[in-house]
């Protein structure tokens, strides 16, 4: 019993983190204003159901790197709103550019719940990622590369898990890192003076390479205001 309950707690920590993944905002490099240095985004994507998201970034001029710094909120619909969420703090950050082509990084703090009949989950972790596109003032296309990874969890199991799976399981934190998901896409998008329309779809692959979530794919349309 107690090999089936270290793999039943392996799996549901794998398959259900990522139910809350949503794809951050999509920044047109070439359409930034050094008077317009706040980003508010709002999203809506289709992984796993339909998931709403929210965010705001504040835009610090470096000479060779320019970065947006800030977070975002998400969650999926559903009957109680932010039962489960997942939170994203973080840095995006243009690293090299020639002519209209941009590549640039992500890199952001993970927290997120999650839970079902069996657990309660909450877990922190990061999510990194590189975008290389074309960006003109008006609109851009680029593909992203990404790897989302579940750090440390901490397990609060149910009265119905204690009561038909096993009674003496564990609650607390879980270490090592319970899974992760490479994702990949294409995003772009269409640039006004202080709005951007943007759009990104991809898709998922869990870290062994092999194995895919139940819709290994996501979308997102998503609005930035900029002022």
């Amino acid at each position: 019993m107690k090999t089936f309950t270290i793999k039943s707690i392996i799996l549901i920590a794998t398959l259900s983190f990522f139910k809350n993944k949503i794809a951050a905002q999509v920044i047109n490099w070439k359409n930034i204003s050094k008077q317009n240095k706040h980003l508010l985004h709002v999203n809506a994507g289709a992984e796993y159901g339909v998931t709403a998201g929210i965010g705001y970034h504040h835009f610090v001029s470096v000479k060779k790197f320019p970065l947006w710094l800030g977070g975002e909120f998400s969650t999926p619909a559903g009957n109680k709103l932010a039962d489960d969420f997942k939170v994203r703090l973080g840095t995006h950050i243009r690293i090299a550019g020639f002519n209209h082509f941009q590549f640039s990084a992500k890199v952001q703090g993970v927290a997120r719940r999650y839970h079902n009949q069996s657990v309660t989950l909450f877990n922190f972790g990061s999510d990194f990622a590189g975008t290389l596109g074309y960006y003109r003032k008006h609109w851009f296309l680029g593909a992203e590369v990404g790897f989302d990874k579940a750090i440390v969890t901490y397990f609060k199991h149910s009265d119905w898990y204690k009561k038909n799976i096993y009674d003496n399981v564990q609650d607390g934190w879980y270490e090592p890192a319970t899974g992760g998901n490479f994702y990949y896409g294409l995003q772009g998008g269409f640039s006004m003076q202080k709005a951007d329309i943007t759009l990104k779809a991809g898709k998922v692959l869990q870290q062994d390479f092999k194995s895919q979530p139940l819709l290994p794919f996501y979308g997102q349309l998503g609005v930035n205001f900029s002022f």
